[in-house]
């Protein structure tokens, strides 16, 4: 009987238990391992990802994201401003906007000024066929500058206007 006796005494059950200073390390790895992988998943989704494979020293230190590089500002060229009555008000309501011009390339600034009275004229023709509710929300704002840079940029051979400003916008 005594080669009955069960030889369970011998055998543990399951893995031998890991101290809190192995889960501590193992707890910190995982979360820098998932900030490096969230890093480049974000870089690889927005289209900034380099064919690159990242480096060890990279994966050992906290991830900083990079700033954007800012487009370069272009040449502005201020306009006088415009002072017109807006469409269907029988002249009870004015619009008196103030624009400035980015462009794209300063060669294009003598081109502007050579055709500074053709595109003078064709703002204000665009700006008196507005009506109040053309220019009052922002979206008609946006709209408008849209409409004022297409305008612009016929007059334009050399280069074109980037964006549209608004220095003063008034209506009465």
């Amino acid at each position: 009987m005594a080669e009955e006796q069960p030889i369970a005494d011998n055998v543990q059950a399951g893995p031998a238990a890991r101290n809190s200073f192995t889960n501590i390390l193992l707890v910190v790895m995982l979360i820098l391992i998932a900030g490096v992988g969230g890093y480049y998943a974000q870089d690889f989704i927005s289209g900034n990802s380099e064919s690159q494979a990242p480096s060890t020293a990279m994966q050992s230190q906290s991830v900083t994201p990079a700033r954007p590089v800012a487009p370069a500002v272009g040449v502005m060229v201020p306009l006088e401003p415009f002072m017109v009555n807006l469409a269907r008000t029988k002249g009870s309501r004015i619009l008196k906007v103030t624009v400035t011009l980015e462009l794209n390339n300063p060669a294009v600034q003598p081109e502007v000024e050579d055709n500074r009275q053709k595109i003078m004229d064709s703002i204000l023709v665009l700006l008196s066929s507005k009506t109040f509710e053309d220019v009052y929300s922002i979206q008609g704002k946006f709209k408008l500058k849209d409409e004022i840079t297409t305008r612009v940029n016929r007059f334009l051979a050399m280069g074109h206007v980037r964006e549209v400003y608004f220095s003063e916008f008034l209506i009465q």
